[in-house]
């Protein structure tokens, strides 16, 4: 973990994602997240619906909270017809034990990267990009550095993490303020590409910038209005938006986010903050039933047409912070589920915010997100709930996926 700096009106903390927030103004010990966590994960429990999945759903959040150290988690199953239930235990504020609003807002990371891809494929099915054409072909001369050359990068290399491009994320500066995206891109020039482009894998959030300044330079649109006309509203998103340029606050219904330095530290207010850092990698602000409709909606064919649906579900082996045997497609992931079927998503990491989901073949998805960045058991245990509502239904004679790619 890097240098941790307080200010006189906020600091920079990195998390699992080295993300960056602003201080809030709520902060306790992690005895007290304990006290209020376990009263209300103990009604929520109490008061969960009865569903096939209910019991294996509302027990893992309860589960997360009591002893995962996480003040709240909140869930959504959707099933193949578009029918969502959700799910919370915890409290959405440290300071006063409100309760988890159902279906609330959250920051949700990465899973922005595949809002982002959608974009660019639909600019490919259009015409307007060549998904094996070189970067440099959409943004002349903007991608060199020591190694790094837009002439040998392709749009397919972007969005599958093949590119080479180091990640910019650690070289961030200690001040919380706006960046463009070019700013950004700068950072990551200032380093060595990780590899020849093509000759390997690895998870750097440039890529996405770049993806980002590639869409704006062939649409003459901002990204954000790309990503509102051509996802949010094709998939019928209600509560999904980009923030606009110096937006600090999550606009509907949330739980608080928190950030903390340590396991044994206390609890910071990490809600509202400049996610500008984040932008075409991470920036966008959903729910987790807008998250299941999201994919669904992908996987069904609404947002893309099927050739380049399947060339987004072309994966090769991806490693860390996926789980063990995912693939990485473009801007999706595969994820083997214990039943031996195939679940498709991303994941997201933000300080304040993780979400973990899974959406099958037949249009079933699962969505979890708790409010702060646990450590990698607490992944784990998130990713251990998604399989075990996709397998329950598919054990059910549900909507479980039969294979994948």
């Amino acid at each position: 973990m890097g240098k941790q700096a307080v200010g006189k009106n906020g600091g920079r903390f990195r998390g699992s994602g080295r993300a960056r927030c602003g201080v809030g103004r709520a902060v306790l010990t992690a005895a007290a997240v304990g006290v209020l966590a376990a009263g209300a994960s103990a009604a929520q429990s109490a008061a969960a619906p009865r569903d096939p999945r209910a019991g294996v759903v509302q027990q893992g959040l309860d589960e997360l909270v009591g002893s995962g150290g996480v003040p709240a988690a909140l869930a959504s199953v959707t099933d193949g017809r578009g029918r969502s239930r959700a799910y919370t235990s915890g409290v959405a504020d440290l300071a006063t034990g409100a309760p988890v609003p159902r279906d609330g807002q959250v920051r949700i990371g990465s899973n922005s990267k595949a809002f982002t891809a959608v974009v660019v494929m639909q600019l490919v099915a259009e015409g307007r990009v060549d998904l094996d054409g070189s970067v440099d072909a959409y943004l002349p001369g903007l991608v060199r550095g020591d190694g790094i050359d837009g002439r040998r990068i392709t749009v397919r290399r972007l969005l599958q993490h093949t590119s080479g491009l180091p990640d910019y994320t650690g070289r961030l500066g200690e001040e919380i303020r706006a960046y463009e995206p070019r700013e950004l891109l700068s950072l990551a020039l200032g380093q060595k590409a990780d590899f020849e482009p093509g000759a390997g894998w690895k998870y750097s959030n440039t890529n996405y910038v770049v993806a980002g300044l590639l869409v704006e330079e062939v649409t003459g649109r901002s990204l954000a209005a790309e990503i509102e006309r051509r996802v949010i509203r094709r998939a019928g998103l209600r509560h999904t938006y980009v923030p606009a340029p110096g937006e600090l606050r999550i606009r509907e219904r949330h739980a608080k986010g928190y950030y903390r330095a340590s396991p044994d530290a206390p609890f910071v207010d990490a809600t509202e903050w400049d996610p500008s850092w984040a932008w075409a990698a991470g920036q966008v602000v959903s729910t987790p039933s807008d998250l299941d409709r999201f994919y669904s909606a992908l996987l069904r064919g609404r947002l893309v047409p099927r050739a380049q649906l399947d060339q987004m579900r072309t994966t090769v082996p991806a490693g860390r912070p996926f789980a063990e045997g995912a693939g990485y497609g473009l801007g999706l992931v595969s994820t083997p589920l214990s039943c031996g079927a195939v679940s498709w998503g991303h994941g997201g990491s933000m300080t304040g915010y993780e979400t973990r989901g899974g959406t099958t073949e037949e249009g079933l998805s699962v969505s979890v997100a708790v409010t702060t960045q646990p450590g990698r058991a607490a992944q784990q245990h998130m990713e251990r709930i998604v399989d075990a509502a996709l397998c329950s239904a598919a054990g059910a004679g549900g909507s479980g996926a039969k294979g994948g790619r």
